[in-house]
């Protein structure tokens, strides 16, 4: 079939993808373009990221970047505060964007689309809203709703309570959009019953599973539980505390020797504070997959938070169980066994690790199950495909 003109509108510089946004739009971009012509318009946050324009030109055709300092998103977050515009939004307003970005699609007659994340919805605009999707990482009002729900300072309960009600109603902008994309069924079932009328659909999170091969037999380390993620990313900060606190005391009862692995970048200080006895907490790690190779089990106990937890897939994809909350597992669309289990509280929580450090050959089934699955769904060679269907429908009409 004959190829698209795709620009990308994107929330974040799309490299190096070591956190969601950028990981997702990567990878994805980088299968597209081996039949599609690409192009990318984003905000450059951080100057030292222009480093890494050689590798985005091997993907996009052209890349379009407009400044963003911290002092002008903290400026637009502050006059944002007296109105209703959620504050995630207000910190991606920018003029020069949104002047840059008409300037780019007067000139490019591009045949399709892709927005990236509720933050840039506010870009687009008719005609050529009409031939774009716009890609949620999650159901943001989600999120909001399940971060107010949990045990916080009460100035923190006042923002949560406030950003809830403006994300819930800033929703609404989906039903402008020809095509929405939702990356968990538990996020798809939400915004459809939140937001009826609107065109909804799915596309799951993947993973690259080259770089996340199924391990070698006998590479985990007997008691050994990792838990993965950027560190600075309050639903992991408030997991990796609930466990080490409250979940891995348990564990360790029955098994004294067990370690926990808080894997991930910029740790915040309330994250690094757990290091001690059985508890290390590395930092970056330039190569997951070695981590996940010697780890025993995974864990995500994860409290607050919508959309796929990536690093549940991760896991999977190399073959190690994973433990998970059902706040973790709703999202995954897959069956109970199929490389994960849930535990609904401490207690039960505590157990599940117990039986798969003691007994490793119940992990090395349920993973090997969780790595079926994975190569079977959710390679990025498999989303790819789906979100090129979805770009040649709008670029159709």
């Amino acid at each position: 079939m004959p190829a698209v003109k795709i620009l990308f509108v994107a929330n974040r510089f799309p490299y190096p993808p070591f956190r969601g946004d950028k990981l997702k739009i990567w990878n994805l971009a980088r299968r597209l373009s081996a039949t599609h012509e690409l192009h990318l318009i984003t905000f450059l946050e951080n100057p030292d990221d222009a480093q890494y324009m050689p590798e985005l030109e091997t993907v996009f055709r052209s890349i379009h970047l407009v400044p963003l300092p911290r002092w002008r998103s903290a400026l637009s977050c502050l006059s944002a505060l007296p109105g209703s515009m959620p504050i995630q939004v207000a910190y991606f307003k920018s003029a020069a964007f949104r002047k840059k970005l008409d300037a780019v699609l007067r000139a490019g007659s591009f045949d399709a689309i892709h927005v990236q994340h509720l933050r840039m919805a506010q870009y687009l605009e008719p005609p050529f809203r009409d031939k774009a999707i716009l890609d949620l990482p999650d159901a943001f009002s989600l999120y909001w709703e399940r971060r107010r729900q949990t045990a916080r300072p009460w100035y923190l309960r006042w923002f949560e309570n406030m950003e809830y009600k403006r994300v819930a109603g800033y929703e609404s902008i989906l039903h402008r959009y020809p095509i929405n994309l939702v990356c968990s069924v538990e996020d798809l079932a939400y915004l459809r019953e939140k937001q009826p009328g609107a065109n909804i659909e799915l596309l799951p999170n993947g993973v690259d599973t080259a770089a996340f091969p199924e391990r070698k037999a006998g590479s985990a380390k007997a008691g050994r539980i990792l838990f993965t993620g950027n560190m600075d990313y309050a639903p992991n900060v408030d997991a990796v505390r609930y466990f080490a606190l409250e979940v891995f005391p348990e564990i360790r009862k029955t098994l004294p020797d067990a370690t926990f692995v808080i894997a991930g970048q910029r740790p915040v200080e309330s994250v690094r504070a757990l290091a001690g006895p059985g508890i290390e907490v590395t930092g970056f790690i330039p190569d997951l997959s070695a981590t996940y190779a010697e780890a025993a089990v995974v864990v995500a106990p994860m409290r607050f938070g919508a959309g796929t937890q990536n690093k549940v897939l991760e896991a999977m994809s190399t073959g190690v169980p994973v433990v998970c909350s059902p706040l973790a597992f709703k999202g995954l669309g897959i069956s109970e066994g199929q490389g994960v289990v849930q535990a609904e509280d401490t207690a039960a929580f505590s157990a599940e690790v117990i039986r798969l450090l003691q007994y490793p050959e119940a992990g090395h089934e349920l993973g090997a199950r969780g790595a079926a699955v994975i190569r079977a769904r959710f390679s990025w060679e498999t989303i790819a495909a789906r979100l090129e269907s979805y770009l040649r429908e709008v670029a159709a009409n």
